[in-house]
C-alpha cells in the first residue's frame, strides 16, 4: 500500500484520534472533580456572562477569559481553580494564563463536565 492510497485518510484518522483522546481526558478530569470540590477547589467559569447565565454549576464564579489576567487575583492561590468554558478551549488559554501566575488549575473542559451526576 503506498501513500497515495491512504492519504485521503490519514486528516479523518488524525481528526478521531485527537477527537477520542479528548473525550478520555476530559472524563478521566470529570471523575475527579467531586473530589476537588470536596477539598475546597473553586470552579471558574470563563465564558461570558450571557453564557454563564444561560447555564452554569452552581456557586461558579464567572471570570470571563478576556478578563482573567486582571482579576486573577481575586482568586486564592492556595486552592486549586477548576476552569470550564462551552468546550475546553478557553479554559484552556485560561489554564496556561493561571498557570504562569502560580496557580494549581484543572481545566474541566466544557462546563456540563462540572456538575454533579
Amino acid at each position: 500500500m503506498t501513500f497515495e492510497e491512504i492519504q485521503p485518510y490519514v486528516i479523518p484518522a488524525a481528526a478521531a484520534v485527537y477527537l477520542i483522546y479528548r473525550f478520555l481526558k476530559f472524563r478521566r478530569v470529570k471523575a475527579g472533580l467531586p473530589g476537588l470540590a470536596a477539598g475546597g477547589a473553586v470552579f471558574v467559569d470563563v465564558r461570558t456572562p450571557a453564557e454563564h447565565a444561560a447555564g452554569s454549576r452552581p456557586g461558579s464564579l464567572n471570570i470571563p477569559l478576556d478578563e482573567l489576567e486582571r482579576r486573577a487575583g481575586e482568586l486564592d492561590k492556595s486552592r486549586t481553580i477548576v476552569l470550564c468554558c462551552a468546550s475546553g478551549a478557553r479554559s484552556g488559554v485560561a489554564a496556561s494564563i493561571l498557570k504562569r501566575k502560580g496557580f494549581t488549575v484543572v481545566n474541566a473542559g466544557p462546563w456540563q463536565n462540572t456538575l454533579d451526576r
